[in-house]
């Protein structure tokens, strides 16, 4: 079942969901073929719900969202990227475990 906390960017709500957020947003960038982002997919789930309200958890297709992938330099996935006022704070490249990831909003907020 799909977290509905979890909100699937594309190009067209990139900028309303992330760019312009009041509050941090982790962006996933994935594709449903890789094997290490299929392992972040219930850490994302978990982080969802335990940062509700406090930051926003998005993913973004790779193989759907091409443009979005080359605009942020992401040539490995899964590459996770945090936004904070609508610029980059933080990136991972690679599959972490879920402290890693809940350090990096918890530094942003």
């Amino acid at each position: 079942m799909a977290n509905e906390k979890i909100i699937n960017l594309t190009s067209d709500k990139f900028e309303s969901e992330v760019l312009a957020s009041s509050v941090p947003v982790l962006v996933d960038f994935w594709a449903p073929w890789c094997g290490p982002c299929r392992m972040v997919l219930p850490i994302m789930d978990e982080l969802a719900k335990d940062f509700d309200q406090k930051a926003k958890i998005c993913k973004v297709n790779v193989d759907e969202e091409a443009e979005l992938a080359i605009k942020f330099g992401v040539s490995s996935i899964p590459t996770v990227i945090l936004f904070k006022n609508g610029e980059i704070v933080d990136k991972q490249v690679g599959a972490f475990p879920k402290d890693a990831y809940e350090d990096m909003i918890n530094n942003a907020i």
